[in-house]
């Protein structure tokens, strides 16, 4: 298969072609038909995740067909159009039982624990717990855009952000996690207001349902703007960046009992950020982690997707090829471009 890989980190990523994958008991290969970009696969590449080891191939916002099945696979067979949550669980741990395959005791990754779909063909393991069948209408290019951006928003504001309609949202950070949290957020009735350094993000985030936007750039006091805007605080507000001056400004913004959910990654030397414990316990405010989502939460994502309630496909920037894709993930640190840039495959 062709394959983008690197061989050390921060070093060149190159496109090579690589053994095609074959399906271990349980698992499934894909054939990929699309793959997001995303800041995670960044991370991956500069060496801040322990679970990438050398050499590796990138990439887990995928979908695509089937290609070939595992033995003990049951609910799927080739041909199948799917995509699959990046953090796929085991189906055994106590975290799965429970319902919480995201947060599995034993979890597979692909892009991250195993070679990812910056390439022809992945391979999925524990495929009868985790793969998501795709609507007829749905093409490769929108279900690689709900990735891990899309479906972190959803279950970080709807589940463990309890959003509710007329409620004010606060969003730091415009990239793909923070536009899907605004389009979100405002599908189910709530005030999403935008915060970022760039005025083109600022104007999309507007046009995909903000009704407020801060220019950090252009602000003294960001958090004074966002609490006079919201007239005195926002019941919800997402650090979908993950820095500790949008974590700190995130919590700062809440007014009392309000909720913070921290989507964006927090590493390298982000990581640890010193927090405003102080407004915490004075103001009674949550503090709320959120990693990814269930496949079995998918189907009510998909619904609103189908029915127009909600338009991923408004995110998506551009569709690149495999050579160029690795230029754009390598560029991903200097925050240019709007919306989500695709890999595509032939097909």
């Amino acid at each position: 298969m062709i394959a983008a890989y690197f061989e050390q980190f921060r070093g060149p990523i190159q496109v090579a072609t690589l053994p095609d994958p074959t399906p271990k008991p349980g698992a499934v290969v894909i054939r990929v038909r699309a793959t997001g970009i995303c800041r995670s696969d960044w991370h991956g590449w500069q060496g801040h995740d322990s679970d990438v080891h050398l050499p590796h191939v990138p990439g887990h916002e995928l979908a695509g067909t089937i290609e070939a099945i595992g033995s003990g696979v049951k609910r799927w067979k080739p041909g199948d159009r799917v995509t699959v949550p990046f953090c796929v669980g085991c189906g055994d741990c106590p975290q799965c039982h429970q319902g919480q395959q995201q947060i599995c005791d034993h979890y597979f990754q692909p892009g991250f624990t195993a070679w990812g779909s910056f390439a022809e063909y992945v391979a999925i393991d524990h495929a009868d717990h985790n793969l998501v069948r795709l609507p007829d209408e749905m093409d490769f290019s929108t279900a690689a855009v709900l990735g891990c951006r899309f479906i972190t928003a959803w279950r970080g504001v709807t589940a463990q952000g309890r959003v509710r309609g007329g409620e004010w949202v606060a969003v730091y950070g415009c990239g793909g996690v923070g536009l899907s949290a605004i389009m979100i957020a405002a599908a189910f009735g709530a005030q999403p207001i935008a915060v970022d350094i760039d005025e083109e993000k600022l104007a999309l985030a507007l046009s995909l349902g903000a009704v407020a936007a801060v220019n950090v750039r252009k602000t003294q006091d960001v958090v004074a703007a966002v609490r006079e805007i919201s007239k005195g605080g926002v019941q919800l507000s997402v650090d979908a960046l993950g820095s500790h001056e949008t974590c700190k400004n995130s919590i700062l913004s809440l007014r009392k009992r309000g909720r913070h959910v921290q989507m964006g990654l927090l590493a390298g030397d982000q990581a640890n950020p010193p927090l405003p414990m102080g407004a915490v316990i004075a103001n009674e405010l949550e503090i709320i982690g959120s990693h990814g989502m269930q496949a079995h939460q998918f189907p009510g994502m998909l619904e609103m997707i189908v029915s127009g309630k909600i338009q991923p496909q408004r995110m998506l920037g551009k569709i690149v090829s495999l050579e160029q894709g690795i230029q754009e993930l390598m560029d991903l640190n200097s925050f240019r471009g709007n919306g989500v840039t695709v890999i595509g495959f032939p097909g």
